[in-house]
């Protein structure tokens, strides 16, 4: 099972504040950690920038000038928690060219999964703005990507960062073309995700949230799953599997507050490639958000491109099983989903 990994010394060159949790030792621990894994069926697949045409399938034009006048210049904020450096639009660029890279490799069955391991990361940013580290939505660009150039109808995103994808919920909330789930701690910046938004207009049901308290587990996460992304998702049989894949609901992360192991995120990887088995011909994109513990960033990152390979390095053993408070926010959600799922 060949894996199709994207990394580029420039994400690297995407500088933050000092102190700041998201910085470039991210991806060098995760590009340190390739190492430990064996080599047969990756393949590096070398990444390009997206094109301007490409940001704006899923940003205004102002915004795109606005990150591009960065370019070369000393940092800027472009929020409270999002700061450019002078090689930061030439990254954000390969980092959304890296996710379409990836596609077109698993278009054409060069590859059977892939992950691109980027930065900046990119499920909060807005189609005209820069929100919570992310400056270009990688994930969603990806998405319509595949409408645009391989005709998709059907696209599925599944984002497991402990934060809600914001920018990426909103670009679909009125889109039946992309189902977009996600679970994440709640509530918790960016405040958005609760489970009665499911979308509006012709996206009604498209947008499915799994909101969870503080020191939610594995058990909890892949109950979520379990419960209601696989039914939708063999309701709904998506052409290709994205993952906004954010590992700061690791139990070790400094910015998180769950208990997520790396045996979590295998099965997660598991049920996830099945759902692509199933549908989308083994399809799967991974690309980076989240995770800001250097060790556990790793190790989850790890957990996953072993387990694609089919030779995971975590196992997983069942514990208590899911909260009860999970299993009542799924038994609503499952409920406000009936009308446009069915009894699932």
């Amino acid at each position: 099972m060949s894996v199709g990994i994207v990394k580029d010394d420039l994400f690297l060159e995407h500088i933050t504040d000092d102190y700041h949790p998201e910085n470039p030792n991210r991806l060098r621990s995760v590009y340190s950690m390739l190492d430990t894994i064996k080599d047969d069926n990756i393949v590096f697949v070398p990444p390009r920038k997206a094109t301007r045409e490409e940001i704006a399938f899923n940003h205004d034009s102002a915004y795109i000038d606005y990150v591009a006048s960065t370019s070369g210049k000393p940092a800027k904020r472009l929020d409270p928690d999002t700061v450019t450096s002078p090689k930061t639009y030439e990254a954000s660029l390969l980092a959304a060219g890296g996710v379409l890279a990836l596609i077109d490799k698993l278009q054409a069955s060069e590859i059977q999964s892939a992950f691109a391991l980027v930065r900046p990361p990119g499920h909060h940013a807005e189609r005209d703005r820069a929100m919570g580290f992310c400056i270009f939505n990688n994930i969603a660009i990806g998405a319509r990507y595949l409408e645009k150039q391989y005709k998709a109808k059907r696209v599925l995103i599944v984002d497991f960062d402990l934060h809600h994808g914001n920018g990426t919920q909103h670009s679909f909330y009125r889109d039946s073309t992309v189902l977009y789930f996600s679970t994440h701690q709640y509530p918790y910046y960016p405040g958005t995700g609760w489970y009665e938004e499911i979308g509006e207009g012709d996206g009604k049901g498209y947008t499915i949230n799994v909101p969870m308290s503080y020191g939610m587990s594995d058990e909890d996460y892949l109950y979520a799953f379990q419960e209601v992304l696989v039914p939708v998702s063999d309701i709904y049989r998506p052409e290709m599997v994205l993952v906004s894949a954010g590992f700061d609901a690791y139990y070790n992360d400094p910015l998180g507050g769950m208990t997520v192991t790396e045996g979590g995120y295998t099965v997660m990887t598991r049920m996830l490639l099945e759902i692509a088995k199933k549908h989308s011909k083994g399809r799967a994109l991974f690309a980076l958000e989240g995770g800001y513990d250097l060790s556990g960033l790793a190790s989850s990152v790890k957990a996953v491109i072993t387990e694609m390979k089919g030779d995971p390095a975590y196992s997983y053993g069942k514990k208590k099983g899911p909260s009860g408070e999970t299993i009542q926010t799924v038994k609503k959600l499952k409920h406000l989903l009936n009308p446009h799922w069915g009894d699932f």
